[in-house]
């Protein structure tokens, strides 16, 4: 049978058609009009096209004949993630005779007889996609070629000649000496070696594997240094072992957390709280060279790592929160390009550093939303320049930094015994030819390998199914001493070539596989290929022998693909069988795999930099302000952060906007340890790379001290309770970057962290920060600085006690403390100040004194508990400028801040460490007089202000002089001018509008009921299904509303309905959660909904349900789209909305104002008047009607029950107050007897009293969003 070629509605929206437009005009003058439409390939045996239509959507039959047409398609060859999980839905449907469905875009053009090539690239991403000139072209999509044959390198004729040329062609990255190496292991053992032998071998002994570099023997200035890179970091441990669990041995480190109530779903699926340990695992990565190649894939498979890294600790533990930095060189915005950005060179092969900037944080966020794990915390810096010795410095390769914690239980935090016969497993998606090479790729020099093998080591991110890998090995960890896991690991760089001998290395074992019982999307795979591919959302697993049939049923329970690739043997032997050949791809002793090759040897000698001192004399100190809040590094990281969820499993307490004008100016995050909790955990990051130019040792303890200035917002018991995780990015074997490498590392890892009793028990590198290019056929270069990215971790004794920047006006007379850890030194070399005038400077800050530090951050820890600190701001790039501007920003208020004596750009800019406090007045003079005795010096410099203008003084002499709201707008430009060019232009001009406006009163809070009233008291606890789809992530904070209501939550998954193992019948209420079924393909809820009007029990189940007046329903973000298209058999839904894509056109993360109307919901009871924040996050929650009057009637029938307000109370569409765009504010419906509620908000997220972005005052026990799971318990009597 034919592909079926099926047309489909719009692409584009119109700005998105205008911008396409404005790019393409130049190059195609003649073009007179363009159309471009979605369309669908459908490769099937026999399906229904009718039903096809109703899953794919409305469109033409064919395409206009008359036109010029170009296809784009997924990179032929390839299976998309959206191909996967639309295929899903039609196999769930019923449709057995799919084998794929394809999406595409046809660009229709108008007044064109041809199209250049150079007009392509504006189509299309090389890396992902295709681009068909004819609809018979789109017939050989779905081609597949031959299998591809095993290929053996022949050694024993020409000895390592023939790995040479091997290791060329496929860019295997392999040093001479493990060339001589494997070369005489063959010739010893007289056979020759295969592709898939060789590519492995590369992968897993690579740079970016086996980290040779940090366990090299290092000479610097000819003497031969007594320990390693990574020796010196494990003397932190060593030196501060107590609460550390695990560390250096596995995925991710554990340390000891708090014991606290934590909700999942035991053996029969019922959610049940358990009272034990919460330990919190850690772990930071990187994913630099794909995200530079691809920024979106890049930067997502980088979450996407990370997340199975933490996974993967112990037997199996459960990711919570996330964070994620960038640094790239010069972003070069058109129209708003700065004096600093010196039009340089750069690689046209790799991403620019503005196309990085509005991709990749894409990426990352809809990863971390898809999975369903908030990103709480980051940074993004720019940086690229010639420095005064003449060299290109910067990050055309950029750092991608992906991180964050879990939770384990105690029992899983080591891993067990992988016994002699024990199944290994491969759990989650196919092998497909992705990401091949991309160990070795990631530890070259970028650019230094072939364009190629760039596209062969990129990924492609599917989080929907890691989420369904993620289930199942929940439901493992929550039978505690049952868990059938012995050992798990994530599969990365090397794909399982790496991850099944790891899992079977550390006990000694061998591993004997079946190449064929490995999944696989693609026949044409050749064995190496498949052995050594890169496919993402994977893990390797070792059962115990009588594990089996408990991973089976929860994998078919969460539709998770797994296969029994193999066993562990005594004989370590790696050996690999391929049924179809024959031929065994792989037969190699384990110790020769991963073995000692020759210990790499470094060798450098320190250079003095080059340099020019900073003249500051004249300096304007407005030109200078306005400079550094247009800064990246300063500026506001806005539109980083509302793309990424941020409340997704209701345990967020600080996130970073802060404040009723929600200004993203947090130093940390803090999460609950579970939904009862006061105690907590936090994590907070520090860099300071521009420093390494001058000096890498202060460099990294700058690092480390800004990590340390921005988690004591938290409140923590003592400094030694922090741990940190070290990345390290260095352009190792580039002039002297080796000894700064050194120099860094040794500075932490055997001096400070030391003394500061810190321990580092967890971290990555990257050491192949240099990029190469020609230009005008001369070699280029660009090297990164040594950039030490330090993360910092801490349980939290109390999550109610964190501070936060935003100054306040409600505390009476209150004063601006300064804690100076420089000790008025003043220092500006490397500072931001520098960079924006095109220089480095000399003398860079430093942390000279340690143990000041260790007195400060206990003095910050003694004045918090005592209810003494109104505000807290760490003192880092812009120095006590910025610092004291981003708290007036969060407060709308105004200060007048005296320097004191000495240089005046010294003492406004300089970014020695220290903090701000904000302090009642009748409190300043005791603490300054206690800083004094503990030797911290702390200086009163103003009061806080009830205006709008900003006064720094020196002596009493003005020196600077602004309004709080001006210098607020250009702070918050940078990020604007970035989301012009990403996000609907309308919604962010009018976002920018509203940016520190004066009048603008901020979020607030009125209430039509008492919050701390019970309105009824049961016993009985009815059962209520919290009812979950594949790629639905809300479930668990779902499951405790109902619970702390006083119903028994049960665990119930759509496959359970559909297979009739589960019949809603023997529940009382349903509520279906937020997340991305299916990732949302086919409309958000939408696949979901036809999963059950496709199915004559799950439409049978539902339709029952929903009819029978003893019953209630809620639907929350996916389920309120879910239910919206299942309003045919909703009694009383016939003018419900359906939920469209946001009017930004962007994934939108807020903490709106709404008001509760009087309406027929029973959830809403009594709450009508009340006007409170609530949780936003969605991609589509724009109501759309199906008929002029549809809202009209709702209305008139009491039956639209909450919509969005702006600051002043008022009824809007305006953005980002209503963040949707959804007519009169409409944002949760009910059907006409109230009993079926369905709302886009998450009130079930901020349920406990330490939750939400900011409340105008604290709540003991529950907020107010609680009331609405009471009234389902009083309404169900």
């Amino acid at each position: 049978m034919p592909l079926l070629v099926l047309p489909g509605t719009a692409s584009l929206s119109s700005f998105r058609l205008n911008r396409l437009l404005d790019d393409l005009r130049p190059q195609l003058p003649a073009l007179s009009g363009l159309q471009v439409l979605d369309f669908y390939l459908v490769d099937a045996d026999d399906a229904p096209l009718a039903e096809l239509r109703q899953l794919v959507g409305p469109g033409p039959d064919a395409f206009p004949a008359s036109r010029l047409t170009r296809f784009v398609v997924p990179r032929v060859g390839t299976l998309s993630p959206w191909a996967s999980k639309a295929t899903d839905i039609a196999r769930v449907c019923g449709l057995s005779g799919v084998r794929r469905i394809e999406r595409g875009r046809a660009y229709l053009f108008e007044g064109l007889g041809e199209l250049p090539a150079s007009a392509l690239k504006v189509l299309h991403d090389p890396m992902t996609e295709s681009v068909l000139d004819s609809t018979e072209a789109l017939q050989h999509v779905f081609d597949v070629p031959e299998r591809r044959p095993l290929r053996t390198v022949d050694v024993l004729a020409q000895g390592a000649r023939a790995l040479e040329i091997a290791n060329g062609e496929w860019g295997l990255a392999l040093s001479a000496d493990e060339i001589a190496y494997l070369a005489k292991h063959y010739l010893d053992a007289g056979k020759n070696p295969t592709d898939a032998e060789l590519m492995m071998f590369a992968q897993v002994n690579s740079e970016h594997c086996r980290h040779k570099i940090f366990n090299a023997e290092f000479t610097v200035d000819g003497e031969t240094q007594p320990h390693s890179l990574f020796g010196m970091i494990r003397m932190t441990h060593a030196a501060t072992p107590g609460g550390v669990l695990s560390a250096y041995s596995d995925n991710s480190a554990v340390v000891e957390g708090h014991t606290a109530m934590r909700l999942f779903a035991d053996a029969d699926h019922v959610y049940r709280g358990h009272d034990e340990p919460v330990h919190i695992l850690m772990k930071v990565e990187t994913h630099n060279h794909p995200t530079g190649i691809s920024p979106h894939p890049g930067a997502a498979t980088g979450a996407g790592g990370e997340i199975r890294d933490e996974a993967a600790t112990g037997t199996g533990s459960r990711p919570k929160a996330g964070l994620a930095g960038f640094t790239v060189a010069n972003l070069r915005i058109p129209g708003f390009e700065q004096p600093w950005e010196a039009p340089l060179s750069r690689p046209t092969r790799m991403a620019s550093a503005l196309d990085i900037m509005i991709e990749a944080p894409l990426g990352a966020a809809a990863y971390n939303n898809e999975f369903g794990r908030p990103n709480l915390n980051g940074y993004f810096r720019s940086f690229e320049a010639i420095t005064p010795d003449g060299r290109n410095r910067g990050y055309h390769k950029p750092i991608m930094i992906a991180g964050g914690y879990g939770n384990i239980r105690a029992q899983h935090v080591q891993k067990r015994e992988v016994v002699e016969g024990a199944p290994l497993i491969v759990l989650g998606g196919p092998a497909m030819l992705i990401g091949l090479g991309g160990g070795a790729a990631s530890s070259m020099a970028t650019g230094s390998s072939h364009e190629a093998l760039d596209f062969a080591s990129v990924q492609r991110a599917n989080p929907e199914l890691e989420r369904r890998c993620q289930e199942v090995i929940d439901a493992c960890w929550a039978l505690g001493d049952d868990n059938p896991i012995l050992s798990i690991h994530d599969v990365g760089a090397g794909g399982i070539s790496n991850a099944l001998p790891e899992l079977v290395h550390a006990d000694d074992r061998g591993g004997l596989f079946q190449l064929r019982d490995v999944l696989a999307a693609d026949p044409s795979l050749s064995p190496m290929e498949i052995w050594c591919n890169e496919s993402q959302e994977r893990y390797v697993i070792a059962l115990k022998p009588d594990g089996l049939d408990m991973l089976a049923r929860a994998c078919e329970r969460e539709r998770c693909p797994y296969a029994v690739v193999g066993t562990a043997t005594a004989r370590r032997q790696l050996v690999v069988e391929d049924a179809l050949s024959g031929q065994p791809p792989v037969d190699m002793p384990m110790p020769v795999l991963l073995g000692k090759p020759p210990r790499m040897q470094r060798s450098s000698r320190r250079e003095t930099p080059v340099t020019e001192p900073l003249v500051t004399a004249n300096l304007d100190l407005n030109e200078a302000a306005r400079r550094l809040l247009q800064l990246p590094g300063i500026a506001s990281k806005q539109f980083l952060i509302t793309i990424g969820d941020r409340t997704v499993g209701g345990l967020t307490v600080r996130d970073q906007m802060v404040g009723p004008w929600q200004v993203p100016v947090a130093d940390c995050a803090v999460t609950a340890t579970g939904f009862e909790a006061t105690t907590g955990e936090a994590m907070a990051m520090g860099e300071r790379p521009l420093l390494a130019l001058l000096d890498a040792g202060a460099s990294s303890r700058m690092a480390v001290g800004e990590a340390i200035t921005n988690i004591a917002s938290a409140s923590i018991a003592q400094l030694s309770d922090v741990r940190l995780s070290a990345n390290w990015m260095a352009a190792c074997g580039q002039g002297d970057e080796d000894a700064r490498l050194f120099d860094a590392v040794k500075a932490i890892g055997e001096e400070l962290c030391p003394k500061l009793g810190i321990a580092i028990p967890v971290g990555k590198d990257s050491l192949s920060m240099k990029a190469v290019w020609s230009e005008d056929g001369k070699p280029q270069t660009q090297t990164a600085p040594v950039s030490a990215i330090i993360s910092a971790f801490a349980p939290v004794a109390d999550v109610r006690k964190t501070l936060t920047p935003q100054l306040r006006l409600d505390a009476g007379a209150t004063r601006l403390l300064l804690i100076d850890l420089g000790n008025r030194k003043n220092r500006l070399g490397g500072s931001a100040l520098a960079q924006v005038y095109g220089q480095v400077g000399q003398t860079p800050p430093d942390l000279d004194h340690p143990e000041q530090l260790i007195t400060a951050f206990d003095l910050i820890q003694y004045l918090n508990g005592k209810g003494q600190i109104l505000a807290l701001h760490d003192r880092s790039d812009g120095g006590l400028f910025v610092t004291l501007a981003e708290m007036a920003f969060a407060g709308h208020c105004g200060f007048t801040a005296d320097l004191g004596f000495g240089e005046a750009a010294a003492a406004l800019f300089s970014e020695e460490l220290g903090w701000v406090l904000q302090v009642r007045e009748s409190d300043a003079e005791a603490i300054v007089r206690r800083g004094k005795a503990a030797g911290v010096a702390i200086t009163d410099i103003g009061p806080v202000e009830a205006s709008d203008t900003l006064s720094f003084t020196r002596n009493g002499e003005l020196l600077l002089s602004a309004k709080r709201s001006e210098l607020h707008k250009l702070w918050a430009e940078t990020s604007h001018r970035i989301a012009l060019l990403r996000d609907n232009p309308d919604c962010v001009r009018e976002e920018f509008d509203a940016v520190g406006e004066p009048s603008d009163p901020g979020l607030s809070m009125s209430l039509s009921f008492d919050v701390d009233a019970a309105p009824a008291v049961f016993t009985a606890k009815p059962k209520v299904a919290i009812l979950r789809e594949q790629g639905v992530n809300g479930h668990i904070e779902m499951a405790y509303a109902f619970n702390a209501a006083g119903f028994e939550s049960v665990d119930v998954h759509m496959s359970d309905v559909l297979e009739g193992r589960v019949s809603l019948a023997g529940f009382t209420g349903l509520a279906a959660c937020g997340g991305f079924s299916y990732g949302d393909v086919l409309g958000a809820g939408q696949g979901w909904a036809k999963t059950i009007l496709f199915s004559q029990r799950g439409r049978d189940e539902f339709a029952r349900f929903l009819a029978d007046p003893r019953k209630f329903a809620l639907g929350v973000c996916n389920g309120c789209q879910m239910f919206a298209a299942l309003k045919d058999i909703v009694p009383g839904a016939a003018a419900w909305p359906a939920f469209r894509r946001n009017r930004s056109e962007q994934f939108e993360a807020r903490w709106s104002l709404v008001e509760v109307l009087q309406s027929k919901s029973i959830l809403f009871d009594g709450m009508a008047g009340s006007k409170l924040p609530i949780a936003v996050a969605h991609g589509e929650g724009r109501a759309v009607f199906d008929a002029e009057g549809d809202l009209a009637r709702l209305k008139a029938a009491g039956q639209l029950a909450m919509r969005y307000l702006d600051h002043q109370g008022r009824v809007t569409t305006s953005y980002p107050f209503n963040p949707n765009g959804s007519p009169e504010g409409i944002t949760s419906v009910c059907n006409d007897d109230g009993r079926v509620t369905i709302l886009m908000p998450h009130a079930e997220r901020t349920i406990h009293g330490v939750t939400g972005s900011w409340w105008p005052q604290a709540f003991a026990g529950k907020t107010p969003w609680f009331r609405m799971f009471q009234n389902a318990r009083k309404w169900v009597g």
